[in-house]
């Protein structure tokens, strides 16, 4: 018989914790921060996948490699326009959104 570990809590249940309840302000601005995180994250496998540099990807796509290290570690914001500019001129790919409510 399989012994349960009831000390465990699911990843929401500990946001919950450390955080508060979605909708909460603290809670709200973690979230966003790991949405930034998670771009910089996918821009950055991205990248590698396309075997390019920074420097290559910024020269491809008109800005510099210092703005694609600090997306890529999430310390800038980056506007919509710029995000797009990169994915379609520096990697050869669309950007698709999507919103869930």
């Amino acid at each position: 018989m399989k012994k349960v570990n009831k000390n465990l809590t699911s990843f929401s249940e500990h946001l919950d914790k450390q955080y508060g309840n979605r909708g909460n302000a603290k809670r709200e601005k973690y979230e966003e921060g790991f949405e930034a995180f998670k771009l910089g994250v996918m821009l950055q496998e991205l990248r590698k996948e396309k075997g390019l540099t920074q420097e290559q990807l910024a020269e491809k796509c008109g800005t510099t490699k210092t703005y694609i290290s600090r997306i890529e570690n999430n310390a800038s914001d980056i506007r919509l326009s710029t995000l797009m500019r990169i994915i379609r001129e520096g990697l050869g790919g669309h950007l698709k959104l999507q919103v869930d409510i």
